[in-house]
Order: structure tokens, then sequence, then C-alpha cells
């Protein structure tokens, strides 16, 4: 997909105000850690060769956080490799798995179906998907149920003055058009906004469901798009924040007891803390987007994110965005 726009983030993936903290981040010595990256996509035999250099950790856990690639061999080879070398693994889908490509324009699966399709082939391999089970973590920085979602997007990341109808128009003003508009279908559904709308409700049941029966167990929410507009900053295609989320799940981490929450989409890997909570972006992205990194000498295993135990949460006056440009 190389007119993906957020292609235009691998020149300045970072704000110019903000210094990026360069800091890796190391393993301890304890076992039962939870990890996370996002948006492989393996559709880059760079990135493909990248994520074979995957090093077993057989007792820690690994959350792949949308657009592993869009099509079944890509998420075989990933949910392969993954499942070889962690102990548990999750996935949840981002808009590139559920593209239908112009080559299954007449046979390929659509909208609803083509995530289906997606399921079927983690349950193969024995991957937590958002349709199944929530599971609780046992390991280091524990217990906490591990959730994986799926919410999509609804246009409403935009200025208050630009009215939904205006929308596409406001964006493309910039050239600035996700690929989705062409290759992501809503079917059954009308629109996107209604599938959007039928995924929330089904995962607010699921979510209040799993904190009734767990009221005193923290959760990891694990999402491909970010649950807050104040967390998408995209400097150089701004107006691509219509296909980064939806307002209505910005105060889910409270709502849910989150611990964590964990999303990728931006290519704009960060740390936030919000009320409590901390948020992590743990895209890998574009290889011109980590090829610093790799000239840093660093590899997709110092790119993972630790998630489980993580880092303390510093003091409210030292809460600010940590860039993790280099892991």
């Amino acid at each position: 997909m190389n007119d993906d726009p957020l292609i235009a983030l691998a020149a300045a993936a970072q704000d110019p105000d903000v210094t990026p903290d360069h800091t890796v981040p190391t393993t301890p010595d304890h076992s039962g850690l939870l990890w996370a990256i996002a948006d492989l996509h393996l559709s880059y035999k760079a990135n493909r060769d990248e994520f074979e250099k995957l090093l077993p950790r057989p007792d820690d856990g690994l959350i792949l956080c949308g657009d592993v690639g869009e099509s079944a061999d890509h998420l075989r080879e990933a949910f392969k490799k993954a499942t070889a070398c962690f102990g548990q693994v999750w996935w949840c889908p981002g808009n590139h798995e559920l593209y239908t490509l112009p080559t299954q324009k007449e046979h390929g699966a659509r909208g609803e179906r083509k995530y289906e399709e997606c399921v079927e082939i983690a349950r193969e391999f024995g991957i937590h998907t958002p349709e199944d089970d929530f599971v609780i973590w046992e390991g280091a920085g524990g217990p906490c149920l591990i959730v994986p979602i799926f919410t999509l997007y609804d246009y409403s990341f935009r200025p208050d003055h630009v009215k939904l109808d205006d929308a596409l128009a406001w964006a493309r003003e910039q050239n600035i058009e996700a690929t989705d508009e062409h290759l992501l279908h809503p079917d059954p559904y009308s629109t996107r906004i209604e599938w959007c709308e039928a995924l929330l409700t089904r995962t607010e049941h699921k979510l209040s469901a799993a904190v009734a029966a767990n009221p005193d167990v923290k959760l990891v929410i694990a999402g491909h798009w970010p649950l807050r507009e104040d967390l998408v900053k995209l400097r150089l295609v701004p107006r691509f924040s219509l296909w980064c989320g939806t307002k209505k799940t910005a105060d889910w981490h409270n709502k849910y007891n989150a611990k964590v929450v964990v999303s990728g989409h931006l290519h704009v890997p960060r740390t936030d803390w919000i009320d409590g909570t901390r948020f992590e972006e743990v895209s890998l992205g574009y290889p011109k987007q980590w090829q610093e990194a790799k000239d840093y000498g660093m590899d997709v295993n110092d790119l993972l994110r630790e998630i489980l135990p993580g880092p303390p949460n510093p003091p409210f006056d030292k809460r600010a965005t940590k860039w993790r440009r280099y892991g």
C-alpha cells in the first residue's frame, strides 16, 4: 500500500518541539513479561525479514496490535513466528487486515466476513482475538485481564467546525485520503460509521461484563485505533485524524478500569499517562520509519514494547509524552 498517507511520517515522525527519549528499555532478569508491537506491515520484505529475527521468549506473552499485513499469508507468517517464540499471543485487527485488494475484487471476502476470516486464521494458531473470552495474565505485572478489541472509526476526530458531511472534503483539501476509502468495505453494514457503531455496542457490552466479573482486576485494553483524539498527533498529515478512531471511546480507560491501553496505527511510538493509565503506541511502521533504529544497531526484539510490568507511573508533574523512536 505505497500510497498510504502515513508514509509521509517517515521523514519526521516526531514533533519538533519534543525531545525524543533515546533510552532503550532493558529486559528484567525475571520471565513472564507481556510485550506488544503493531503495524508490522509484512507486505514489505524488509519488515518480513526483520520479524523473522524475533527471539524465543516462551514464558512471555505478545500482543500483535493490528496491521500485520493485507493477506492471509501475511497473517499466517506472523502468527506462526509469534506463537513459536511466545507462550501466549493476542491479536486485534487493524485496517490493513480488513482490505479487499483489487485482485480479490470479484471473489474476495469483504467487511465483516473479511474480519471473520482473519479470526479463523488466528484460531488456527491458538491466538486470542476480540471474539474470544478474555484471559487473565498471571505473569509479571499481573494479574491483569488482557482485552483485545476491534472498534474502527467514525470520522469524529476532526475540528468542531467541520461537519461530518464535509469531513472527507476537508481532508482532501490537503491531498489526504486513506486507502480505506477504496479497500476497506463495511459489508453487511451500509457505511464504516454504521459498522463502527455496532462494534462499539458489542465491545462495551463485553467490557462491562468483564469488569463486573473481575472488579478487582485491572485491564490491558489493546486495540489498533487510539482510544483518545488527544493522542493523535500527526504533524505532517494532521487531517489523517479522520481515520484514527472515535470520540466515543475517550473515557474507556477510566470506565473499564484500564491499567494500560495499547494501540498502533499512527506509526509514532510513544508513551503517555492519562488519569493514572499508561497509554502505549507500539507501531513498527514502514521500513523508512524504523531505519534510524536499525542504524543504531537495533532489531525487532529491541522495538518490542514492554506492557507488563512496564515502567512505574512517574510523578504527576513529570508525566510528559515519552517518544519511543528507538524502542
